[in-house]
């Protein structure tokens, strides 16, 4: 059950959002002062998209369940306890929150979530993505943080100076918007991929390969609003059957132009196990307008 007090805003007046836990003729809600509400999906998630909805296409149905097997086999946990180890020391130890933009089917705020715990941090989380699909696996995983449909784009439905960490994990960024949300002492960390991640499996796949510059357009992109405070870099050797090459594959963008069985198909001959170099980069931020002197 998410967090009575979580810092949520209604994406019609902007007023604070409080969430009913549920009654025996409807789903928990999310409702403003002036009356407008949110009912829970039975999956548990939260759709605060409102108008016209979003032109961006979420990841499907498919995507997402083969990036919850792939995750839920534990591929990439290095890397998710890598980013819990960095966020957590930025957490209080009472009344903390944090924001995972881009949550997906939020494997990453698990891993953050019982570093908290174990640390003995009491920490809330908000979960936001694109893809209903997504957030119904997410909302099973994590089923105390309020994760919604929300497009990062917009401004997000978050108060100011609310957040203790954002994270994004290949996801779309909004510098404004992270800062505006973010506590004086906040961080912000950001996962991106590094030049020959998955290399030898884009080559068969067609997976995007990584473009040039992509550090460099980060770093300005966060300018205006943050300062780099340090970076990590994790790399983890991949030995993959070719089921978990194939879901690895077609989780990501190539998801969207190529469907599994095509995926499957270019695997076909790859001898087991399929060894790959999955290589990431996290960077970690600070607010400019809070940045020490």
């Amino acid at each position: 059950m998410p967090s009575a007090h979580l810092p949520l805003l209604c994406p019609v007046c902007s007023h604070p959002l409080e969430y009913l836990e549920a009654k025996a003729t409807r789903q928990p809600r999310l409702v403003c002062p002036d009356g407008h509400s949110f009912d829970a999906a039975r999956q548990g998630y939260f759709n605060l998209l409102v108008g016209k909805g979003t032109p961006f296409e979420p990841d499907s149905a498919a995507m997402v369940a083969a990036r919850f097997t792939f995750l839920g086999n534990g591929h990439y946990r290095p890397l998710a306890q890598a980013l819990a180890s960095a966020v957590v020391p930025s957490l209080r130890e009472e009344g903390a929150v944090v924001l995972d933009s881009g949550t997906g089917t939020g494997h990453y705020l698990r891993e953050i979530l019982d570093a908290a715990a174990a640390a003995g941090r009491q920490a809330s989380a908000i979960g936001l993505d694109i893809s209903k699909f997504a957030l119904r696996r997410a909302a099973r995983l994590n089923p105390e943080a309020a994760n919604l449909v929300w497009d990062i784009w917009r401004p997000l439905p978050v108060a100011d100076n609310s957040v203790d960490a954002v994270t994004v994990v290949f996801a779309p960024r909004n510098p404004p918007e992270f800062a505006r949300v973010l506590r004086p002492s906040g961080m912000l960390a950001v996962v991106t991929p590094r030049p020959g991640h998955l290399a030898g499996i884009a080559a068969i796949t067609g997976m995007l390969g990584i473009e040039e510059g992509k550090d460099e357009r980060l770093a300005e992109a966060m300018a205006s609003h943050f300062e780099p405070e340090k970076t990590l870099d994790v790399d983890i050797p991949l030995e993959l059957g070719r089921g978990a090459a194939v879901d690895l594959a077609f989780m990501g963008p190539a998801g969207h132009h190529l469907d599994r069985d095509q995926i499957a198909a270019r695997l076909g001959n790859s001898v087991e196990p399929v060894k790959a170099d999955a290589k990431f980069r996290l960077s970690v931020f600070r607010s400019r307008t809070h940045a020490a002197p």
